[in-house]
């Protein structure tokens, strides 16, 4: 099979993030970001990123055919809802192929109204309110017609809350408030076999517009709606639907969007990688399904990663109560190790232990990891023993630590401060 070289643009959205991790363990897959300067968090999982200008600037265009041109680019894969617009509008301009569905079903589905207006007849949709006077019930919803991440969205309770928001945005639509619960079901389209997976999840905690906890929920009519929703629009590969229940308990219409959403992550953990079929659906490659029957929940939150200028070629590394802690192997550890396997860093095993090392790091599968082990006495002074300037100390003693950083000038490290060195490009 080929590979695939994808422009991922804008990077740093949570959909250009989820797309980096459906896609950079493919090994079909080639994977490249761009996005406006500053650049946001793609950079610090991206191997390469490129600064592009946005898609409300001039230039933008010829900026993204350089990168194209430039990392002979395959498929440009859109992570924001009004550069999926910009991309699909300007086609015949990219010099690539868009991931997406075409023109007439990203412009519907990209405002609120017109996808209200299409489907209104046979799908529940909120009642829009044409102007403030004709509301008669509140409280209501204020949200702008072509809005994400739930961006200047909010309940009015009354008459000066509605008032205020419309002078914020005059455009804003005003529609019927929703009390019950929200969900979102997952799809994937094929152009010729039609709708091959609907997968529904409960948007339990919500911030910002984005769910940080979901869990799968499995209902019939998630399906229904799913086809409803296929014979009024075209769409082609991941594409997804929001509802939520008005105060009776009927599901009724929020949106469509034919995209990534980041929260397919839920459903691609359990075997549907919506980033990778897509590209397949582009491809015409037929395709075939294979998802474990579990149920998982996903819970989101802050993730950290590190820009740093700490530069080595050796690692030392202590044993008990760092490499092994409490009878376990520090799985975090294991993962930087094997990075500086990756990355050719000779790593030397520096340790006091009294154990028979050998059976020891057999019984943990590790001994084959160093290409030194350094065993001392209990009296012995590591620092002693560290004798590459171009290294660093990884060890759970500050006295040792200490030591070996007054000896030789090092950066040193106990295991609260590793996940700075894990980067997650080099895998």
């Amino acid at each position: 099979m080929r590979t695939y070289n994808v422009l991922v643009f804008p990077g740093s959205t949570e959909i250009g993030l989820e797309i980096h991790r459906a896609l950079s363990p493919c090994r079909d897959v080639r994977l490249y970001a761009a996005g406006t300067d500053p650049p946001g968090h793609a950079p610090f999982v991206f191997e390469t990123h490129v600064a592009v200008s946005s898609v409300y600037e001039s230039g933008w265009i010829e900026d993204v055919n350089r990168v194209i041109e430039a990392y002979r680019i395959d498929y440009v894969f859109p992570a924001h809802d009004d550069v999926l617009v910009a991309l699909v509008e300007n086609a015949t301009r990219i010099r690539a192929r868009i991931v997406a569905s075409p023109l007439r079903t990203c412009l519907i589905t990209r405002s609120k109204s017109e996808t209200y207006r299409l489907l209104g007849g046979v799908l529940r949709v909120p009642r829009m309110y044409s102007k403030p006077e004709s509301v008669s019930t509140y409280p209501v919803f204020v949200k702008p017609d072509k809005g994400q991440g739930a961006r200047n969205s909010g309940v009015a309770r009354e008459q000066g809350e509605l008032s205020q928001a419309l002078k914020t945005d005059p455009g804003a639509l005003v529609l019927e408030y929703l009390p019950g619960d929200e969900y979102t079901v997952d799809c994937f389209s094929d152009r010729e076999r039609g709708l091959l997976v609907c997968r529904g999840r409960k948007r339990v905690r919500i911030r910002n517009g984005i769910s940080m906890n979901s869990v799968p929920v499995h209902d019939p009519k998630f399906a229904e709606w799913a086809r409803t929703i296929s014979e009024s629009l075209v769409l082609h590969g991941a594409w997804f639907f929001q509802l939520k229940k008005d105060a009776t308990g009927q599901y009724t219409l929020l949106e469509i969007a034919p995209r990534i959403a980041g929260t397919m992550a839920l459903h691609r953990v359990s075997g549907i990688n919506f980033s990778l079929l897509s590209i397949y659906e582009q491809e015409r490659i037929p395709v075939e399904i294979l998802c474990n029957d579990t149920d998982v929940e996903i819970d989101r939150a802050l993730t950290n990663r590190y820009r740093h200028d700490c530069k080595f070629t050796h690692v030392y590394v202590d044993l008990d109560d760092t490499l092994i802690r409490n009878g376990k192997i520090n799985v975090r550890l294991m993962c930087f190790l094997y990075q500086c396997i990756n990355a050719n860093t000779r790593i030397t095993l520096i340790t006091k232990s009294d154990r028979e090392l050998e059976t020891y790091l057999e019984s943990y599968r590790l001994k084959q990891v160093f290409d030194e082990i350094i065993r001392l006495e209990p009296s012995s002074n590591k620092a002693d023993y560290v004798t590459d300037d171009q290294s660093i100390f990884i060890d759970d003693s500050y006295s040792e630590r200490k030591a070996v950083h007054s000896a030789r000038g090092i950066c040193t490290y106990d295991c609260s401060m590793i996940e700075m060195l894990i980067d997650e490009r080099a895998w």
